[in-house]
């Protein structure tokens, strides 16, 4: 049957690099994905599977059955958002959408999934059981995964496989990551509340900025000395808005960040520690605050079977030489997290670094991929599903 996969793939590439470069050249940003969502819908439409659109505001579920029925589902999961962000690669097929650029691999996210299931259809009297392809939107504000469940998305979902590109992989490669794949994310916002003054007498006012400045600076000096190293926190401050004019003392400001963990013990801690020193700071310098700390998505941690799956279908397809074992999680984020708390599941990277040209990373406006990378992808996905029948 990899053979059959392999030469489906082949055949289709030409087709798959042209539904990639349609996709990036109209890029969409987060829930707003609806001519992506009628462009997928229509594909899929045509390789015979059911289709329900507005699944999750934008998004779209491709449905295909096997021999059996009763035997569950297997959901791949791929997602369809662009970032507000200006493109400047110079390729033909840029973005045409001034300002939104697929800087973060989304649209060969998207094609590898349209892929699969264009393989997967082919060869649908072969699969024991049903697929479920889930093009979900929003993955970028970290929300599409909560909407496609909250529509019903995961119902009956055994297993869910997911796929992230990867440019410091080299194209054609497969990264593969036991245990924790990436972190959780949590938002952050910090007011700091002072009192007005004349800028030339700072004495007599409590500078909100200047007590800000030392709140970031403890935050950032106490992770080095009272966060294990081992279990490893990353806090960014992001936007800082305050003061009203250039000789007055800032009443207050307003600072939002992001916080990113590993482990679960950790991150329950970090709201209290944090606030005791913002507490501390503010106390020291006459100042009062208000901290506001909201819990985003937890990390993805893969599952070991359905990771197994993936690195045997990889390993089968391409050989023991395109297939790395990952020694180290990433501190990004990923909402596939979510379906995790339905069914167990697994997300591998997908290298899509070109050999002798510069990569530049993920939410670059020069971010470019190596589309040999597509067939990868859809030959590893579409062998795992066959193959997991015989898994589970």
């Amino acid at each position: 049957m990899l053979i059959e996969i392999k030469n489906l793939a082949t055949k289709l590439a030409p087709r798959l690099i042209e539904i990639r470069r349609h996709i990036h050249s109209h890029p969409e940003l987060s829930g707003q994905e609806h001519q992506t969502a009628a462009y997928v819908a229509g594909v899929l439409s045509s390789c015979g599977l059911h289709v329900q659109e507005a699944v999750g505001k934008t998004g779209v579920i491709g449905e295909l059955e096997g021999k059996s029925k009763d035997a569950g589902l297997l959901a791949i999961r791929t997602d369809m958002d662009a970032l507000p962000i200006q493109e400047r690669t110079c390729l033909d097929y840029a973005s045409r959408s001034a300002g939104i650029m697929h800087a973060c691999g989304h649209d060969v996210h998207t094609t590898v999934g349209l892929g699969t299931a264009m393989v997967l259809a082919e060869l649908g009297e072969h699969l024991d059981g049903n697929v479920r392809f889930l093009f979900q939107p929003a993955e970028e504000i970290a929300q599409g995964a909560n909407w496609m469940v909250e529509d019903g998305a995961m119902e009956n979902v055994r297993a869910v496989l997911g796929v992230h590109v990867f440019p410091s992989i080299v194209g054609g490669s497969v990264g593969i990551r036991y245990g924790a794949l990436t972190a959780a994310a949590d938002d952050l916002e910090i007011i700091i509340i002072g009192e007005s003054g004349h800028g030339a007498r700072p004495h007599e006012a409590i500078d909100a900025i200047w007590i800000a400045a030392q709140v970031i600076t403890n935050l950032q000096q106490a992770i080095s000395r009272t966060q294990n190293p081992l279990r490893p926190v990353v806090l960014s401050i992001g936007k800082i808005s305050g003061g009203r004019a250039p000789n007055v003392i800032a009443d207050e400001v307003k600072m939002l960040g992001t916080v990113r963990s590993l482990h679960p013990e950790t991150r329950s801690a970090l709201p209290n520690w944090i606030e005791k020193i913002v507490a501390n700071v503010c106390q020291t310098y006459g100042a009062s605050y208000e901290l506001n700390y909201r819990q985003g998505v937890p990390g993805v941690q893969n599952d070991p079977v359905l990771n197994q799956l993936l690195e045997t279908a990889a390993r089968e397809a391409w050989g023991t030489d395109r297939v790395l074992i990952l020694p180290e999680p990433s501190l990004g984020a990923e909402d596939f997290s979510r379906y995790l708390e339905y069914a167990p599941g697994a997300m591998f990277r997908l290298g899509v670094g070109f050999k002798e040209k510069q990569n530049y990373p993920l939410h670059h406006p020069q971010f470019e991929v190596d589309e040999s990378a597509i067939v990868t992808g859809v030959v590893t996905l579409a062998y795992a599903a066959y193959k997991y029948w015989h898994y589970s």
